[in-house]
């Protein structure tokens, strides 16, 4: 399947799921998913898999078993990209809102935060990583991530990265919204230039956070 661009009908079908989060609602629109959301999505990652490598397709089903929210599907559909030798992720999703495209680290084990904070201290690798995320601002995006309230223990108050210490998670993102190109094969291009651009964020991380060496919960 050729990929050409996310139909009108995807926005629509998330807007209305907001309105009625139903088994019989996603019942009676599944060939519309099918169709108008999850063929694009598979379709634009087999286009991008030629330079990014394969994606993963995440599950339109919210697990519910540990969330407040019992709301039976997700409202966007995503995919990613791993990187196997812990360069971080490649995302996009789309959703009633359009297209969101990001890069990083959603998040960080223990045995990563204590080598990023490191990085971050280092007086070689911190000013870098200033550097890099300094790069990837200037190309448009927002640097996002989850962030302490206060300053992580033993962290002096007058540290020159204290924001960059206080970090929980690093990504890069960028919210497009739903301009007249989402519709159009061009929005692939979109996401491979956004991902190109967010690339030194994943480097600095596969060379100074790796993956994390703990057994998994």
């Amino acid at each position: 399947m050729a990929f050409l661009g996310f139909p009108p009908q995807a926005l629509d079908f998330y807007e209305d799921l907001e309105g009625d989060n139903t088994r019989s609602f996603w019942t009676a629109h599944r060939a519309t998913y099918e169709d108008h959301v999850r063929g694009p999505v598979v379709a634009l990652c087999e286009l991008l898999g030629r330079e990014f490598g394969e994606a993963k397709v995440f599950r339109p089903y919210n697990d519910v078993r540990f969330r407040a929210d019992k709301t039976p599907y997700k409202t966007h559909q995503g995919a990613v990209v791993h990187d196997g030798d812990g360069a971080g992720a490649l995302y996009f999703h789309v959703s009633a809102a359009g297209l969101f495209v990001a890069a990083g680290y959603h998040g960080m084990a223990p045995d990563q935060l204590a080598r990023y904070r490191a990085a971050v201290d280092d007086e070689r690798t911190g000013p870098t990583l200033e550097g890099v995320l300094e790069q990837v601002r200037a190309a448009g995006h927002r640097i996002g991530g989850e962030v302490l309230r206060t300053r992580p223990r033993g962290c002096p108050p007058d540290h020159p990265r204290l924001a960059l210490m206080r970090h929980r998670s690093l990504t890069a993102e960028h919210d497009f919204g739903a301009p007249p190109w989402l519709h159009q094969p061009a929005a692939a291009e979109v996401v491979a230039r956004t991902w190109r651009e967010m690339a030194p964020l994943n480097a600095w991380l596969r060379e100074h956070v790796r993956p994390s060496t703990q057994p998994r919960r």
